[in-house]
């Protein structure tokens, strides 16, 4: 098993909630998660424990984000497509992917994995520059990821 395997697993992802991620306002509006995570671990300075009421419903949004929309219409548009070409990465002990779309993926996983290392640490320890940098990473790496995984997608889809 992958390791998104086994985050997908920890999601319960089934084909059902897939597809509804599929949808272009479930990809968009997930990017909402990390600055929400970082406001809720943040709070902790003005609500103290209570900071866990924020941080459980970040967690909660994260959990609910790829349910909430309706299977898309169409998903002959880059949002679908990442989320689409995602599932193939997903599976590629299972069904091998192109060797020409090995590599990239671990790299811009690395770099958001390093991003939100810095996050983690502008967070812990209050400070606001290493948390922007860090959140650039992550959102570029995983960006990043998403268009090879629409490239992905593209390169591997039956016509």
């Amino acid at each position: 098993m992958t390791k998104e395997q086994k985050i997908a697993s920890l999601f319960a992802m089934d084909d059902e909630t897939w597809e509804r991620h599929s949808n272009p306002w479930s990809v968009w509006t997930r990017n909402t998660v990390l600055p929400v995570l970082i406001v809720a671990f943040w709070s902790r300075v003005w609500l103290g424990w209570l900071a866990i009421v924020p941080v459980a419903a970040a967690i909660l949004w994260m959990w609910v984000n790829p349910r909430l929309f309706k299977k898309p219409e169409s998903t002959d548009n880059w949002a679908s497509k990442s989320v689409l070409g995602e599932r193939i990465w997903l599976n590629r002990k299972t069904v091998p992917v192109p060797e020409r779309h090995r590599r990239a993926p671990n790299i811009l996983s690395a770099v958001s994995g390093v991003g939100f290392l810095f996050v983690i640490y502008g967070v812990y320890f209050l400070e606001i520059w290493p948390v922007l940098f860090g959140s650039a990473l992550v959102y570029l790496g995983k960006l990043w990821f998403l268009d090879r995984m629409v490239w992905l997608y593209e390169d591997t889809k039956e016509d």
